[in-house]
C-alpha cells in the first residue's frame, strides 16, 4: 500500500461549526455588555432564560463571541443544575419546569407523593417535573417551584392549574424598601462611618465584644476576619455569600424578603472598613423573589447616591450547593465551575481575582447595625451564659409552628420546640434532630438539652450547629431513611474534584441501600478517609449522619 493510499480521506473541518444565526442571536442578547471571562455564567443565564435551554449552537456562538474555547464554556454550563445543555439531535426540555424539593424536611411532608402525582398527570411535552434540592421553603414543606414562582404546601396541589393559566412569574413579597428604611434611621450609621465619626478600629472592637461570629456555618469571629483582610495590601474586594443551600436552612431568605437594607448597610460598613473596591453579592438561583428584590434595591441605592453605580454587583448562582463553600463561590463569581480551592492561601489573602477578600453571609451582616447602635453589651447579653449573642434558627420538621425563630445562642433544641414552636405536632413524639442541617449530624432526643452553639458539648458529640438549621424528627421517622436522604444529597452535590468525597459519598449511598446488616467496618474506613482527605467541608462532614446512625440509632437498622 502506498503512502497516498494510507492517508485518511479529507472529511472537512473538524469540530462543531459556527452557526451564523446563533452567533447573531447571542450578540443581540448580550448587547453592549463587556465580554469579560467572569461574566460567563451571567451570559449562560441570559441564554437559558431566553430560549429555555443551552443549545450546542448557542454554546458554540458564545465561545466565539467571548473568545473562549468550547471546552471552557461547556465545562461550566454542564456543572450547574439549572442549565439545560442540549446537544445536536436531542430534544429540548419542555417549555415549563416544575421542581419539587426532595430534601429531608419535604420528604417528611410528602414530597414523594406530590412528585408522583404531578408526574402522573403532567403532559411531558408541555411540563417537565423534576427533583430538586432544598429550596429554602422548609417551613411550608413540601415545597415546589413552577417556572420562577415559588410555592409551598398551601398551593402545591394547584401547580398544574397555575401552569395552565400562565402564572409563572416571580411573586415579590412586600418588603422594607429604601425610603421606608431611611425613615427609620437607615444609613445614618453608614454616613457616620464614612464621615469618620466611627473608626474602623472602634467597630472591630465592638464586634469582638459582642461575640459576633460568621453565621453561615463556620462561626469565625467577624472582627478578626476584618483584621486579617486589612492586614494584606490592597486592592481588596468583598463578597456576600447568599448561597443558602444547606438543607433545612431558610433564615437568609426571610431576612432579604423582609428587610434587605439591613444587610446592605452592614455590607457597606464592612466594605468601608476593609477599603474594598467592590462588593460581589452571590445569590442562589433558587430564590427568584430575593433576586428581584436585590436588583431593585441595588438600583435604588445607586439612584440615591448611597452606593456608586457598579459598586454592588449582583451575581446569580445556577444550582450548586458546593458554592456555599467560600472559595468555590469565588470560583463561580470568576465564571468557572464551583470547585473549592486548596488552602492555604486563604481568601483573606488571595481571594477573588487574586485579591484579599472579605466574605460574609447575609445574617452576619444583618446584625452589624444593631450591634453598633445598641451596643456590644446588648447583643452579647441576648445569649445564654457563656454563649453571647442572639441567633436566627431555621426550624422545620415535626413541630407545630415551624419557621425562623429568634432565640439565644446556647438555646437547646427542647427549648426551641417547646418555647418557640408550640411543641411537637399533634400525635408526634420527639425522637431526633439535626442541630445544623444535613452536615451537622443527627442526635437523639436524649441529647435534646445540649446547648446549641459553636464548639462545646455539641462538638464533643461529633455534631455542629453550622447554619443553625434545626430539623426535628418523631417516632414515625426511620433515621436510616433520613440518613439515606442526606447522603443522596451529598452524592449529588459533590463537585467531584477530590476522590475521597466523590467516591465516598457514592459508596455510602450504595451501602445504605443494601438489604441486610450494614458493613460497619467498611463504613468506618470510608468515614476516616473522607474526613482526613477531602479538600473541603462537604466531604469532611458528609459522613456525620452515617456516624450518628450507627452510634445512636441502631434500632432503626
Amino acid at each position: 500500500m502506498t503512502m497516498q493510499e494510507r492517508r485518511p480521506r479529507d472529511r472537512g473541518p473538524k469540530g462543531r461549526g459556527l452557526d451564523d444565526a446563533a452567533l447573531a442571536a447571542v450578540r443581540e442578547l448580550l448587547g453592549a455588555r463587556e465580554r469579560r471571562r467572569d461574566l460567563l455564567i451571567e451570559f449562560l443565564h441570559l441564554i437559558q432564560d431566553r430560549y429555555g435551554c443551552l443549545s450546542a449552537a448557542h454554546l458554540r456562538a458564545l465561545a466565539e463571541d467571548m473568545r473562549l474555547s468550547q471546552a471552557e464554556v461547556y465545562e461550566v454550563a454542564t456543572f450547574y443544575d439549572h442549565f439545560d445543555v442540549v446537544k445536536e439531535g436531542e430534544a429540548k426540555p419542555a417549555p415549563l419546569t416544575i421542581r419539587v424539593c426532595d430534601s429531608v424536611s419535604c420528604m417528611m411532608a410528602g414530597a414523594e407523593t406530590l412528585l408522583a402525582q404531578l408526574q402522573a398527570v403532567a403532559d411531558p411535552t408541555a411540563i417537565r417535573v423534576v427533583r430538586a434540592p432544598c429550596m429554602g421553603r422548609c417551613a411550608g414543606a413540601p415545597a415546589a417551584r413552577i417556572g420562577n414562582r415559588e410555592v409551598d404546601q398551601a398551593t402545591a396541589k394547584s401547580l398544574l392549574g397555575m401552569a395552565g393559566a400562565g402564572q409563572t412569574d416571580v411573586l415579590v413579597p412586600d418588603h422594607v424598601g429604601l425610603e421606608a428604611y431611611r425613615r427609620e434611621g437607615g444609613y445614618r450609621l453608614l454616613q457616620q462611618v464614612r464621615d469618620g465619626a466611627l473608626t474602623t478600629d472602634a467597630i472591630i472592637a465592638m464586634l469582638g465584644d459582642a461575640g459576633l461570629r460568621g453565621l453561615g456555618g463556620a462561626g469565625f469571629p467577624a472582627g478578626k476576619k476584618w483584621q486579617f483582610v486589612r492586614s494584606y495590601p490592597g486592592p481588596r474586594l468583598m463578597s456576600i455569600n447568599g448561597d443558602e443551600g444547606e438543607p433545612g436552612t431558610f433564615k437568609d431568605r426571610i431576612y432579604l424578603e423582609k428587610d434587605p437594607h439591613r444587610t446592605f448597610e452592614g455590607a457597606l460598613i464592612a466594605a468601608h472598613a476593609v477599603e474594598a473596591e467592590r462588593i460581589y453579592f452571590y445569590m442562589r438561583d433558587e430564590y427568584p423573589a430575593v433576586l428581584a428584590i436585590l436588583r431593585a434595591e441595588i438600583a435604588a441605592l445607586e439612584a440615591a447616591g448611597i452606593a456608586k453605580p457598579g459598586f454592588i454587583e449582583l451575581r446569580r448562582g445556577a444550582g450548586a450547593y458546593i458554592c456555599g463553600e467560600e472559595s468555590a463561590m469565588l470560583e463561580s463569581i470568576e465564571g468557572r465551575r464551583g470547585m473549592p480551592r486548596h488552602r492555604p492561601p486563604y481568601i483573606a489573602e488571595v481571594g477573588l481575582f487574586g485579591r484579599p477578600t472579605l466574605n460574609h453571609n447575609v445574617e452576619t451582616l444583618w446584625w452589624i447595625r444593631d450591634i453598633i447602635e445598641k451596643g456590644a453589651e446588648w447583643f452579647a447579653a441576648q445569649g445564654k451564659p457563656g454563649h453571647p449573642g442572639i441567633r436566627s434558627w431555621s426550624v422545620s420538621g415535626r413541630v407545630k409552628n415551624p419557621g425562623v425563630k429568634l432565640a439565644p445562642a446556647g438555646v437547646t433544641v427542647r427549648e426551641l420546640i417547646e418555647d418557640h414552636c408550640g411543641g411537637m405536632a399533634d400525635g408526634h413524639e420527639f425522637k431526633a434532630y439535626l442541630p445544623g442541617g444535613a452536615s451537622g449530624g443527627i442526635l437523639p432526643a436524649s441529647m435534646g438539652d445540649i446547648p446549641l452553639d459553636f464548639g462545646g458539648e455539641l462538638a464533643k458529640q461529633g455534631a455542629f450547629v453550622g447554619s443553625h438549621a434545626v430539623v426535628v424528627f418523631s417516632q414515625v421517622d426511620n433515621i436510616k431513611d433520613v440518613t439515606l436522604n442526606l447522603m443522596k444529597f451529598f452524592k449529588h452535590e459533590s463537585c467531584g474534584k477530590c476522590t475521597p468525597c466523590r467516591e465516598g459519598t457514592e459508596k455510602l449511598v450504595t451501602l445504605l441501600k443494601e438489604e441486610g446488616p450494614l458493613p460497619e467496618n467498611d463504613i468506618r474506613d470510608l468515614e476516616t478517609v473522607m474526613r482526613d482527605s477531602s479538600i473541603c467541608g462537604l466531604g469532611q462532614a458528609a459522613p456525620n449522619p452515617v456516624n450518628h446512625l450507627l452510634t445512636h440509632f441502631r434500632s432503626d437498622l
